[in-house]
């Protein structure tokens, strides 16, 4: 028998830790089932820009229930063109991310968390420069210590739920169930993404370039209406050492010495320069369970699956829709969030083993990888084998669950 909690969802109050995509998904679908939310946010005020994301087909209808998707569209230009490109100069057509099952939106995060923040009710309170330093809880509710990192002020409060919602390196997750080395898992390999302050000389602003080399690659994202991005991906074999020196220098040593070509020059003295950069490892967070008493973890905090599978904002939009729901249909939080877990985590396991899956899709760990790699290429082109290897694309378990939207499944 279910036991209830004695207040009304009017009178819950919870606590969404991060601003993000994850976070502002998760207040408005608590808000739309009567909570009222309160969001902490560590940095001093909301981030803008950001690089290449992919709104899957699955993520798109959750998007919707939660207001966002009024406010995006594909912004992969109309009659752009993919190439395969190397240092030479030379080009040939190639797959493209548009080419991946899921039916992927091509878009930059700020235009989602943008999207996002729009829908939210102007009165959902907001705090900046927060962050929370002590967790405690029993049967009843959560205690919380914040602190006011322009003044180091601190305060406790009680809230009915806490969600973390703050990211890979998650403060929740280390405050409730420990350090960040017991559940992140490291793929050895880095991640660089910027926007080029403007096109460059050797292709059109509207196509796209890949550059790949065994255990290094480069691609280049354009998108309607500002500068074209860039992906660079290369394998380490200390990841710790990566952070000792800035990320130009470590990237330029990971693509040798040989000469550039121009377009792999431009990109590289363009990053030289870059204000507003990703540099990261590569990782996954994987943990045997995301929620505890009144404590949840949401988005990357809980599973991230990397970036090579691609599905990180269509699963932090589909796990905040799933979790009002679950909210909205068990009166009691625990039994809720044991609900929204059960159906949520074997989709999730499937996305975390095509992270690791399709990593060769965006950097070919050798010359056996690359020569696959091409061989695909040229196979999804030829008419016959193109239709053969699609089919085996769809018949892909997770190619069918990234156009599925969980709520319905």
């Amino acid at each position: 028998m279910e036991i209830k909690d004695s207040k009304d969802s009017k009178d819950r109050r919870a606590l969404v830790v991060g601003l993000g995509i994850s976070g502002i998904a998760t207040a408005l679908r608590l808000r739309q089932i009567g909570w009222t939310p309160v969001i902490v946010e560590r940095a001093p005020a909301r981030r803008t820009g950001g690089y290449f994301i992919a709104l899957f087909g699955g993520g798109r209808p959750p998007a919707e229930r939660l207001g966002i998707l009024d406010n995006l569209q594909d912004r992969l230009p109309a009659g752009g063109r993919q190439y395969e490109v190397d240092r030479a100069g030379n080009r040939k057509p190639a797959l493209g991310y548009g080419d991946l099952p899921g039916s992927p939106w091509m878009m930059v995060r700020g235009d989602v968390e943008e999207a996002a923040f729009a829908a939210l009710p102007k009165d959902v309170e907001i705090r900046y420069s927060t962050v929370p330093t002590r967790i405690e809880q029993d049967a009843e509710g959560v205690d919380v210590t914040l602190t006011d990192t322009s003044d180091d002020s601190t305060v406790t409060e009680r809230f009915d739920l806490v969600v973390g919602a703050d990211g890979l390196r998650s403060t929740v997750r280390s405050l409730v169930f420990g350090p960040h080395e017991k559940y992140l898992h490291r793929l050895n390999y880095m991640a660089v993404a910027f926007q080029l302050p403007a096109p460059l000389s050797e292709i059109h602003p509207d196509d796209g370039a890949i550059l790949m080399e065994p255990n290094r690659s480069m691609w280049l994202f354009p998108f309607a209406g500002s500068p074209q991005t860039v992906l660079l991906s290369y394998h380490t074999d200390d990841v710790d050492a990566e952070f000792t020196e800035p990320p130009a220098k470590r990237v330029r040593a990971a693509f040798g010495t040989e000469p550039t070509g121009r377009m792999l020059g431009e990109v590289l003295d363009a990053l030289d320069t870059a204000d507003d950069l990703l540099f990261d490892s590569v990782e996954q967070t994987r943990m045997d369970r995301w929620h505890r008493g009144r404590v949840v973890l949401v988005g990357d905090s809980a599973w991230c699956v990397s970036l090579y599978a691609g599905m990180g904002v269509s699963m932090g939009i589909t796990g905040a829709d799933l979790l009002g729901t679950m909210l909205e249909r068990h009166s009691d939080v625990r039994h809720a969030l044991a609900a929204w877990e059960q159906t949520l985590r074997p989709h999730l396991d499937v996305f975390q083993r095509n992270g690791i899956q399709q990593r060769m899709f965006f950097v070919p760990a050798n010359n056996k990888e690359l020569a696959l790699r091409k061989a695909m290429n040229v196979g999804m082109r030829l008419p016959g084998t193109s239709h053969l290897l699609r089919q085996l694309q769809a018949r892909d378990k997770a190619g069918r669950l990234k156009d599925t939207d969980l709520a319905l499944a």
